[in-house]
């Protein structure tokens, strides 16, 4: 008798339980959206390219390093030792697309296949062709996170956070008025706590290497500022760009371009034990990760993009959270396109992208559809 009833109480917790993940498990509260700038869809899901590696161009003598930490026999090992997280959580928890090689393309639609007209594509749902250059002006057009701002329960509640400084114009601050902490921007202003102070100081302080230039700062910035910025205020929404990885490829750096990458994946990881730690967060939130544009294909291309440059319209990104689906990497899917992010995020929130100028639809339904494709 006293077995049946233990059998039978554990029975009811694992129905209350179920009860009560079928309640939240497809309720998704709020948003983290990180980008890294150029990340090629080649190395997040075939890791290392041990042509780029070997090539004396591009290694700065760390060839042997490079190999040590990186190399492995197949293709799903590189890339599991380049990106751990994405590829021992995201791929086992949500999805993946963009492996050309596998028949899953994610594409940009703008023509100029780099940073401002991709951000500007990404956040506005919309590929405006006069937006053409990373020296443009304040955006003209409506992104999604100012439009989340006007929104009831999202007031006060979006911000973002990024390497380049020309966020603040692509996501036009002072008309948007949510906080864009950018480039050499302090953070927690205008009266920063203890944290918000000392990143500050170390920013003005730290020597911004020449590969930076003036425009662009690390992305230990934007990760201290903006995990702090989650602890501190909660956001219900946040974008954080981090931009080395298109950095180091410029400058034709490979080990630094992968190390880039590895702690970009590391961040993330940071960032996520966090959120699955906090109860504000935990099974509420959505994590979507991608790029701004591709690279060039060949050895002697993949430092650059633009669009005389094959390749650099072709991006990837990650999904995870409450009701997407465990697919994992993707193949065989239809082309997905950059333009349709935003209204894919306004979705997931229960809302609806509308402002002055068109907006791509969404695909939140080919995230949610529980057919397993892979």
């Amino acid at each position: 008798m006293m077995i049946q009833m233990k059998k039978l109480v554990f029975i009811f917790c694992m129905t209350i339980t179920a009860l009560s993940y079928s309640q939240t498990s497809d309720s998704i509260e709020n948003i983290i959206i990180i980008t890294t700038d150029g990340l090629r869809w080649q190395e997040v899901f075939k890791g290392m390219d041990t042509l780029i590696a070997s090539d004396n161009r591009y290694n700065q003598k760390q060839e042997k390093e490079l190999f040590e930490t990186y190399w492995a026999a197949s293709a799903a090992e590189r890339r599991e030792k380049l990106l751990p997280f994405i590829w021992s959580v995201i791929e086992a928890q949500g999805q993946l697309y963009g492996n050309r090689d596998c028949k899953s393309n994610v594409n940009v639609t703008n023509k100029y296949w780099f940073s401002y007209p991709g951000y500007s594509e990404m956040f506005c749902g919309y590929a405006d062709k006069k937006v053409n250059s990373n020296a443009y002006t304040f955006n003209p057009n409506t992104n999604l996170f100012e439009f989340m701002n006007t929104q009831k329960g999202f007031e006060g509640k979006v911000a973002a956070f990024g390497a380049w400084e020309v966020f603040d114009k692509i996501l036009n601050e002072p008309r948007s008025k949510i906080p864009v902490v950018s480039g050499g921007d302090s953070c927690g202003m205008p009266e920063p706590d203890t944290v918000e102070s000392a990143i500050n100081k170390s920013k003005k302080e730290t020597p911004n290497p020449e590969a930076l230039g003036k425009e662009e700062y690390g992305d230990m910035f934007t990760y201290q500022a903006s995990k702090h910025y989650v602890e501190k205020h909660k956001p219900r929404v946040i974008f954080i760009g981090y931009g080395e990885t298109d950095v180091w490829a410029h400058w034709s750096q490979y080990a630094s371009y992968l190390n880039a990458a590895h702690q970009f994946d590391q961040w993330m990881n940071d960032l996520w034990q966090y959120i699955q730690n906090d109860p504000v967060y935990k099974n509420k939130t959505l994590l979507f990760i991608s790029t701004d544009h591709g690279r060039g294909y060949k050895e002697n291309e993949w430092t650059n993009h633009n669009r005389r440059t094959k390749g650099s319209n072709q991006i990837w990104f990650g999904v995870m959270g409450p009701g997407v689906t465990a697919k994992g990497e993707v193949k065989n899917s239809k082309t997905l396109y950059q333009k349709q992010f935003a209204e894919t995020w306004a979705e997931f929130l229960n809302l609806h992208f509308v402002c002055d100028h068109k907006v791509a639809k969404g695909f939140k339904p080919v995230l949610t559809d529980t057919s397993k494709k892979k």
